[in-house]
């Protein structure tokens, strides 16, 4: 793992403004060097000021520990190396004066400012006692030396820690940017992964819905006029043998049907799981057997978790292509209803065309699941079933009269669990259509959809 800047600036703490111990010790040592170099160069000061050795001595260890709080205050530190340059002290502080301001975060034109003025003030200087040795013939130079000596020892003392501070600077400035982008990537990066998992999440359970809404539709409708055949058939049985026989002979064909849309769906969604890569990474992360390639905490249970949402997807969309019903087999779904007693009339409105295969199965599955709901709650109860080819949408509408009294107390053992107007609520909300349940004036019960048409 990479060092953010976080932790670069969370690695410790130092003494008073310092921010590692490392630096405190760095400018102590400096600031003892320049307090010594300082004093031994206020010795020949003294002298030339005619005051006594010991206060210069005491004025070079003040000037020369200032270099202590190069940090803090650099802006000070390079302004009492320009006074006490006229002393020829402080030569040491100057140049890591001028480091330390040039590394500092301040405006160019302040740094611009003070490095001129040392310039300016060494320049000086240099020309003075470079001229004033030559007076005394100490240098037999000619003239042309000291202005030569003036701007190189001024260059040679100001340039070099000007230019290393700007590159310090700069390149500190560069790390800390990258620090942070670093950080900030790395807080992209959990979002993304946090969202991936949400996502996968949905999927998941997008898909346990989906498979619960079609396990409700096949096995609820065939199942109930199993039960109901299977109720005629009982009480038939010694009365009517033929009917029996007719009866028992509808009971096993609706057990086939159901047993083949069951076969087909789970076929569909083993085919659909059989496609994505899933299966590897799921056994890496869950058997732990050697040799199984390792994932990374952040992207393993996403890419899993995206894999099985690739799978339901891949198992949806070959659902939707055509392994299905659809509105050719509506009349025989009503006759089914017919069949297992249930007075039904079905009228078609307009001209039949053919529909996207996901618009027809969710027509057909309401209508389905709208005569499913008749035999549980209203057996015997009059139903028209109604279906409109519009222009840009297909409406459909199931509704029955109040079932008889004794029809409707036969209809109680039937169980229920409350999910069917549920899931044709869903089915037709998510091809963008309108869905319609309640009660008539009549006493009866209405089931109306309308589906935007896609061709």
């Amino acid at each position: 793992m990479t060092s953010t800047g976080e932790e670069h600036r969370a690695a410790g703490y130092g003494p008073w403004w310092w921010a590692r111990w490392r630096s405190a010790v760095l400018d102590g040592s400096l600031a003892l060097v320049s307090a010594l170099e300082c004093a031994a160069e206020g010795i020949p000061f003294a002298r030339d000021a005619g005051v006594p050795v010991a206060v210069g001595v005491v004025f070079g260890l003040l000037a020369g520990s200032v270099l202590l709080i190069r940090r803090r205050w650099p802006i000070a530190v390079v302004l009492v190396a320009i006074a006490i340059t006229p002393a020829q002290m402080g030569f040491l502080m100057g140049i890591v004066g001028l480091y330390t301001l040039a590394a500092c975060e301040l405006p160019r034109r302040i740094i611009a400012a003070l490095a001129g003025m040392s310039l300016f003030g060494t320049m000086i200087v240099t020309f003075v006692r470079v001229r004033q040795d030559m007076a005394r013939g100490d240098l037999t130079l000619g003239d042309w030396f000291v202005p030569f000596a003036a701007v190189t020892t001024s260059l040679g003392l100001t340039a070099p820690p000007l230019l290393l501070g700007l590159y310090v600077g700069a390149r500190r400035r560069l790390m800390e940017s990258l620090r942070e982008r670093a950080d900030s990537l790395e807080r992209e990066l959990q979002l993304l992964a946090e969202r991936a998992e949400e996502r996968a999440e949905w999927a998941r359970n997008e898909e346990r819905t989906r498979i619960a809404r079609e396990m409700h539709d096949v096995v609820a409708h065939r199942v109930s006029l199993m039960v109901v055949h299977a109720a005629a058939l009982q009480a038939v049985a010694r009365k009517d043998p033929e009917k029996a026989v007719k009866n028992a002979a509808l009971v096993g064909d609706m057990g086939r049907q159901a047993l083949t849309e069951l076969r087909e769906m789970l076929g569909v969604l083993r085919s659909g799981e059989e496609r994505p890569p899933v299966p590897a990474p799921r056994q890496a992360s869950s058997s732990g057997a050697p040799g199984a390639p390792a994932a990374s905490p952040v992207s393993a249970v996403p890419l899993a978790a995206v894999g099985a949402a690739a799978a339901a997807a891949a198992a949806a969309s070959r659902a939707a292509e055509g392994e299905g019903p659809s509105l050719s087999e509506l009349e025989e779904l009503v006759g089914q209803s017919a069949a297992a007693g249930m007075v039904v009339n079905l009228s078609v409105e307009g001209e039949a065309r053919s529909y996207a295969a996901e618009v027809e199965q969710t027509a057909f599955r309401v209508v389905q699941e709208a005569l499913t709901n008749v035999h549980k709650h209203a057996a015997g109860a009059k139903t028209h079933v109604r279906l409109a080819h519009r222009v840009s949408e297909i409406a459909m509408q199931v509704e029955n009269e109040p079932p008889p009294e004794l029809a409707s107390a036969s209809a109680a053992g039937l169980p229920s669990g409350g999910n069917g107007l549920l899931g044709m609520r869903e089915r037709v909300t998510a091809l963008g259509g309108v869905f319609v349940s309640g009660p008539t004036d009549a006493g009866g019960f209405r089931v109306s959809a309308v589906i935007p048409a896609v061709s």
